[in-house]
């Protein structure tokens, strides 16, 4: 979600996000161990009258840890391991990450386990909405987080080109979902590829950032799925701009998407006031084909690098007969006017 919420990661991986808080609570003859937490007290408010299964309490805690071991000079082991539970009413627990790897300097990490998909790289940039945000994750492939996923990322492309990086990856039998409002899973993928690149350009404060994943033969009709995405961003001088494209096709049917976020940060004696505004389209052929899409505005105020209180509006533009606005009542898509309503997230989050 939040650029600086994510939780902690060794900054070698290029894990998607980079941490603010964290705990080391072991450091002794080349061994580290960090532990990490969140509790993220949060409610969405919506139109009482026009309401859905998405307003109410979204509060969630998290637990986590990284560990990592210096074998020689040359070669380290890591380890990160997440747990979130969500105590609303769709309470419910997940391992947010599981994984393991080897680190070899300049040569580049290998890990497998439960991690990002290779394209979040990229899908991160706009994630940085104080709430909302985030939907690549739901109609692209390599997007989200999944299981049995090995990666390589290098980091300054072998310690030739610094601001230079890529990464490699492959996931076995992995799954994903199209994009509707009850995150239905609707095919599944025996095998994916992936990859991105990013580039920092020099001092400048510019990053570009592409990507490609396919995946073997799947859902019903057994074709593959081809996605492509491109980024830019710049973070400099407390402003911070952003914007993604992606373009998934499946035979004859695609889904295309674009994310805008502009945020400025305001420095006070007591914290950092953050507001933004944000655009979201996700759109597949048809004339009501649109997933998502919305205005965001919203703002964080962040009273040091632990506690975080955040306020952000959804501008819903949905129309009914959008297929975003569609809920299946057991036997046809139908549509819910909940799902074309605007939102309110109010959240207070303490992490380390």
């Amino acid at each position: 979600m939040k650029r600086n919420l994510l939780a902690i990661a060794i900054p070698a991986l290029l894990v998607a996000g980079a941490a603010n808080a964290s705990i080391e609570v072991w450091n002794k003859d080349g061994n580290k161990l960090s532990v990490n937490g969140r509790v993220y007290a949060l409610n969405y408010i919506g139109d009482k009258g026009n309401t859905n299964d998405k307003d109410g309490d979204h509060t969630t805690a998290r637990i986590g840890f990284t560990g990592e071991t210096q074998v020689t000079d040359l070669l380290s082991g890591y380890g990160r391991f997440e747990w979130e539970t969500n105590t609303g009413k769709d309470a419910k627990n997940e391992a947010r990450y599981a994984f393991a790897g080897l680190n070899f300097g300049q040569y580049g990490s290998f890990d497998y386990g439960r991690n990002d998909g290779v394209l979040k790289t990229i899908g991160a940039y706009t994630d940085v909405l104080p709430e909302f945000g985030g939907d690549t994750g739901s109609y692209y492939v390599l997007t989200a987080r999944q299981n049995a996923v090995a990666t390589y990322r290098n980091t300054g492309f072998f310690g030739l080109v610094d601001g230079l990086n890529f990464a490699l990856q492959y996931a076995d039998s992995g799954e994903s979902w199209t994009g509707n409002q009850n995150n239905e899973k609707t095919w599944d993928y025996k095998e994916a590829y992936g990859l991105n690149t990013e580039y920092a350009i020099l001092d400048t404060g510019l990053t570009a950032g592409a990507g490609y994943a396919t995946t073997s033969k799947a859902g019903p009709d057994s074709k593959r799925y081809n996605t492509y995405t491109f980024g830019l961003k710049y973070d400099a001088n407390d402003l911070y701009l952003a914007a993604n494209y992606f373009h998934q096709k499946h035979d004859e049917n695609k889904v295309k998407g674009f994310e805008v976020v502009a945020q400025y940060g305001f420095d006070f004696e007591v914290g950092r006031l953050t507001p933004s505004l944000g655009y979201v389209q996700h759109k597949t052929d048809g004339d009501n084909g649109y997933l998502a899409k919305y205005v965001e505005v919203g703002m964080q105020y962040d009273f040091n690098k632990n506690l975080t209180a955040i306020v952000d509006y959804k501008i819903n533009l949905l129309d009914s007969d959008d297929a975003g606005a569609l809920v299946n009542n057991g036997t046809a898509y139908v549509s819910h006017k909940g799902n074309t309503k605007d939102t309110v997230a109010l959240g207070l989050i303490y992490q380390f």
